[in-house]
């Protein structure tokens, strides 16, 4: 087993590109390159990060079709994930052997009293991975696979933000490699590969999800009660905002403010809407929404979630703000 030795955790790994640039979008041909490549590079067993998202669900339909049962997905639960996702999540990958690991209590912990967001990245980056590296010793597999792809490494390396499988990732691992099919595609062109390889359609035009999930949409420290409100709080949002075909729609909690309930003053939770219309993620506009919706989204949430006392919309377009909060 090569990776029970204390050593390998003072190796940084070797980064393996896989990816093609296909603006010109011959997809097929993108999967028959990506798919030898990844036989190529991965010598053992790997393990995916799979995430049910478009991007992680691309890179494990070529990684299985390349490797086979050398390829163990993985679901890491982290309890910072959107309303009842996980469940629908392990339903939908069950056939490719999916492992998911319940790690709940082991995020909250680990975000226990942080409150800047880059050190929330690498702190759900650093647990990301050690759970991937406790799944790969099971395996006794070296090679971790990510869904990677080009606005990530680019907003990592120019500082904007530390997406947790970039810039959020320890420097110490004891993965021997990690390889990212997809680290040279745009979301876009992600989602004509997922469509090439049949893959459902609530995974092909999933909105965008954060990696480091709710802990991302809460500004300030995380915790179980404030994840609950804004996981209810964002299903809400998703449901009313749907069927205008956003990029990306979702609440986000703020603080707490004051408000009026039942004739009673309270003092409670603020929640923010957004809502963006974008190509490629690298810049976003907030969409006009009809003002009804919004008064109902404002009424459902406050209506909904008790300690909620105020909604508040944003209007910010990116830049100079980004998509999420954190």
């Amino acid at each position: 087993m090569i990776l029970a030795g204390k050593n390998n955790h003072n190796r940084k790994p070797i980064i393996l590109k896989a990816g093609h640039a296909i603006m010109a979008m011959n997809v097929q041909r993108f999967i028959e390159d990506a798919i030898e490549e990844i036989r190529r590079d991965v010598k053992g067993r790997a393990i995916i990060g799979l995430s049910g998202g478009v991007d992680s669900s691309v890179c494990a339909m070529l990684a299985h079709r390349a490797i086979g049962d050398r390829l163990v997905p993985v679901y890491v639960d982290s309890g910072l994930m959107r309303q009842f996702e996980s469940d629908r999540i392990e339903q939908l990958f069950k056939d490719i052997g999916l492992v998911r690991v319940n790690a709940h209590d082991r995020f909250l912990d680990a975000l226990k009293g942080v409150t800047d967001p880059e050190e929330k990245r690498m702190v759900v980056g650093e647990t990301f991975i050690r759970v991937f590296e406790e799944e790969a010793r099971k395996i006794g597999g070296d090679c971790l696979m990510q869904g990677t792809i080009y606005p990530d490494r680019i907003e990592s390396e120019g500082g904007i933000k530390a997406h947790h499988n970039v810039g959020g990732l320890p420097s110490c691992m004891e993965f021997q490699t990690i390889v990212e099919p997809l680290r040279d595609l745009y979301k876009d062109e992600v989602r004509e590969v997922a469509r090439a390889l049949n893959l459902p359609q609530e995974i092909s035009e999933r909105m965008p999800y954060p990696g480091p999930g709710l802990a991302v949409r809460i500004v300030g420290e995380v915790t179980s009660e404030k994840l609950d409100v804004v996981r209810k709080a964002n299903a809400i949002v998703e449901e009313e905002v749907e069927k205008f075909n956003p990029w990306q729609a979702f609440a986000a909690l703020l603080g707490k403010a004051t408000g009026v309930k039942g004739d009673i003053r309270v003092y409670g939770w603020v929640v923010a809407v957004r809502s963006v219309s974008s190509r490629d993620a690298m810049t976003a506009d907030a969409m006009e929404l009809p003002w009804e919706t919004l008064r109902r989204i404002s009424s459902r949430i406050t209506g909904e979630i008790s300690t909620v006392a105020r909604v508040v919309y944003d209007l910010t377009p990116k830049p100079p703000g980004t998509i999420e909060f954190e």
